[in-house]
């Protein structure tokens, strides 16, 4: 979006203006159709995200698992959930700013909002502070989260970070410190399959309305080792960030509980 702001990204241009190394499909697919989750590109296969044997160099190595897949449907026919949609707007991020997408990220994002533990995810390095993930098992006992590289997904869950700094984040963009308000509202905006139906997302953000009639925009997130949901009501001026390391925790509902308490 700071891309589109500064007249660098079209965000209804085809994503292979930018990312050239996504083939062509039966259909072209723009980089708001992508944001939105209404390209038709696929999800995780079976156990696919479970990817502990090979080491990914770069975002546009990342697209090797999906790459030459065809894509599910239409652009714009229906919403269709997809981390790897995201692989490839960080390929169209290096493409239209001309960096490596965590050197972009880590300049125009972390650094401004003042997130200063935030890094990409190595599953080699042993980064200070890291908590141990587990999931529960089918007896409902706890065990160890298996190992995962994810740096075939840095762009769409390939950081690790603190609780902290997603909260600097929200303030940062809250603030206008990150985007022009217009270009927040933009993303904010529910978003519309080729029939005209609304969706529940917007560009890159879940929005929906408080039992109070207030607007609230978040994301979950889960993978191996955590589960994060990040709240937010902009009107409000509310941000609430909720961090487990245990896979599968319901957090949604919690943390907008928490805000409707810190807002009464």
């Amino acid at each position: 979006m700071q891309l589109f702001e500064r007249g660098r990204l079209d965000l209804d241009a085809p994503v292979r203006k930018y990312c050239p190394a996504f083939p062509e499909k039966q259909w072209p697919v723009t980089t708001r159709q992508v944001l939105g989750h209404l390209s038709g590109i696929r999800h995780y296969k079976s156990d696919e995200e479970f990817n502990s044997a090979r080491f990914y160099a770069t975002v546009t190595d990342g697209l090797a698992m999906f790459k030459d897949d065809p894509l599910l449907h239409e652009p714009g026919a229906r919403y269709t959930y997809t981390t790897h949609g995201y692989s490839v707007l960080g390929c169209v991020v290096e493409g239209a700013s001309g960096q490596r997408f965590a050197d972009f990220v880590r300049e125009n994002v972390f650094a401004p909002a003042g997130m200063e533990r935030i890094r990409v995810d190595s599953v080699a390095d042993i980064i200070k502070g890291r908590a141990q993930g587990y999931r529960i098992t089918d007896k409902g006992g706890l065990t160890n989260s298996p190992l995962a590289d994810n740096s075939y997904k840095v762009p769409g869950g390939g950081f690790v970070s603190t609780a902290e700094d997603l909260a600097k984040f929200a303030a940062a963009l809250q603030a206008g410190r990150l985007l022009k308000r217009e270009t927040s509202e933009l993303m904010y905006a529910r978003q519309k399959t080729n029939d005209g139906k609304e969706t529940s997302y917007g560009l890159g953000w879940g929005v929906g309305v408080r039992p109070n009639g207030q607007r609230a925009v978040g994301h979950s997130g889960g993978q191996q080792r955590v589960s994060t949901f990040l709240h937010m009501q902009p009107e409000q001026g509310l941000a609430v960030v909720l961090m487990s390391n245990l896979e599968g925790a319901r957090l949604g509902d919690l943390s907008q509980q928490i805000g409707d308490i810190v807002l009464k």
